[in-house]
């Protein structure tokens, strides 16, 4: 079953970020960060990551977004600070729909959550650091068997699932 790690808005945190990718590299074939990592680019922390540039990040070197196909799964990740993310998923449902991404993952809102619209699955994974809906720093994995079996799971920053954060969905196309 292929996996994707999915966390933003570390905000200068350094162990926590390292911590987490230890403690799921070997499961996962891919990890995101959706940006404010305050980090520089060549931070140790952040190797091996997918990083899109937050509001808060200002290297010149990062992107402000990337895209990423595991399998037949493609994902667009970005900050969503570019895309409006606090009042409407509409800007960030077209830019995924010119990539043909059927995923985006977004940060910037600091608020964990997964939704399906149309036929698009858009997760924002929380907070490590300053969450905004729970106490609980968060961070996602979304896993699949196949697209008509797709889930998200949040976890806790030290690792814990979070039970009353997942989503299961298919993103299968309909006929």
């Amino acid at each position: 079953m292929p996996k994707v790690l999915i966390i933003s808005d570390s905000h200068g945190l350094t162990d926590e970020v390292e911590e987490i990718k230890s403690r799921h590299r070997g499961e996962v074939e891919a990890m995101i960060h959706c940006g404010d990592s305050e980090l520089p680019y060549d931070a140790p922390e952040l190797e091996g990551y997918y990083y899109a540039k937050g509001n808060c990040d200002f290297e010149p070197e990062m992107v402000d977004d990337q895209v990423v196909t595991v399998g037949e799964l493609t994902i667009y990740a970005t900050h969503g600070h570019l895309y409006q993310i606090k009042s409407t998923l509409m800007p960030l449902s077209y830019r995924a729909e010119e990539v043909s991404a059927k995923v985006a993952c977004f940060g910037h809102s600091h608020i964990a959550g997964a939704e399906k619209v149309n036929d698009k699955l858009f997760i924002n994974p929380g907070s490590i650091r300053l969450p905004r809906d729970h106490k609980e720093p968060s961070y996602a994995i979304l896993e699949w068997s196949t697209l008509d079996e797709v889930s998200v799971q949040f976890y806790h920053v030290d690792g814990e699932p979070m039970t009353d954060l997942r989503m299961e969905t298919s993103l299968a196309a309909k006929n």
